[in-house]
């Protein structure tokens, strides 16, 4: 039988004596307590950065290597990671398959709270079997002692894959996983809702893993989002304004290149920079393991033209 528990005891479970008169406050004065209570969440993450860091470069290494990015939660926590996973296709132009999420309850939790699933263990350590060597699952609990994430990451480990465990709960075992990334927030405004600053200071630290992440696999470029899927009337017209500005041409040339790249602002930039065709600029990418920053980087690039585009054209 697992061990009981200590609810009572968590650091996500206290008291804030701050807010004991919450309930008797204007809209206007709950509105202001909130904002500086969600200070400390900033304040937390900022303090975490080392360990970000540390997990940036486990997803860095596993995402080099072939592996995928899995985001484990329940509740709260697995909907942050479901969103986290569902943006970055969009934001970086990864394939659905490569940041994965692994919910609490299945697909209907993220959208209906399924009461229980984040004590079912035995789900957790099914649903993480399908982890690999390469992979790096990213737990996700602000108490820290959910059943269903730390089997899923017990499984993980099991089958080889890294491990970081994000929580609210500064108070778990340093072994919990592989990097431990402790946000401790304080109590929150209402006591024991973790989607409030708990869940603001999950939100700040996973953007900051996935950011940090595909900017050191070359998926940025600048601050600009390059490997953007244009499939919107808005996007569209941002592919057009990256391949103009870092392509250094104008707006028809813009779209001609765009065209002819078949919607890749990345490649289309390529096309411009270096006045190659799509063929090339796609070698080109290849050769510089699809980073625009390391084929742009002056020696780089003009030693990946020589031997990956020997056709250079001039542009029209």
């Amino acid at each position: 039988m697992a061990p009981r528990i200590p609810y009572g005891r968590l650091p996500t479970e206290r008291v804030d004596p701050r807010t004991r008169r919450l309930d008797r406050l204007s809209p206007l004065a709950i509105a202001r307590l909130m904002n500086r209570a969600d200070r400390e969440a900033v304040r937390a993450v900022a303090a975490a950065a080392p360990d970000i860091a540390r997990a940036v470069a486990l997803i860095v290494a596993s995402l080099g290597n072939g592996g995928r990015l899995i985001f484990v939660g329940a509740g709260t926590s697995g909907r942050l990671g479901v969103l986290e996973a569902a943006e970055c296709p969009p934001t970086f132009g990864t394939p659905p398959s490569l940041v994965q999420a692994v919910m609490a309850g299945g697909r209907g939790a993220v959208f209906r709270s399924v009461e229980g699933a984040e004590d079912d263990a035995g789900a957790g350590h099914a649903r993480l079997r399908q982890a690999r060597s390469r992979d790096v699952v990213v737990g996700i609990a602000a108490s820290g002692v959910t059943p269903f994430v730390r089997a899923a990451l017990s499984a993980a480990r099991r089958r080889g894959a890294a491990t970081v465990l994000v929580t609210s709960n500064a108070e778990r075992p340093r072994d919990s996983a592989r990097v431990v990334i402790a946000l401790p927030v304080g109590p929150e405004v209402l006591a024991g809702s973790t989607r409030l600053k708990a869940g603001t200071a999950t939100k700040l630290t996973l953007n900051a893993l996935t950011v940090a992440a595909f900017a050191q696999l070359g998926k940025i470029y600048g601050n600009r989002m390059v490997d953007l899927r244009p499939r919107s009337a808005k996007l569209r017209a941002r592919a057009r304004r990256l391949v103009a500005e870092l392509g250094d041409v104008g707006a028809g040339e813009a779209a001609r290149l765009l065209g002819q790249a078949r919607g890749s602002a990345k490649l289309a930039i390529v096309m411009a920079r270096l006045h190659v065709g799509a063929s090339d600029a796609r070698r080109l990418l290849h050769a510089a393991s699809d980073s625009l920053p390391r084929l742009l980087d002056g020696r780089a690039a003009r030693r990946l033209t020589r031997s990956a585009a020997p056709r250079r054209r001039r542009r029209r």
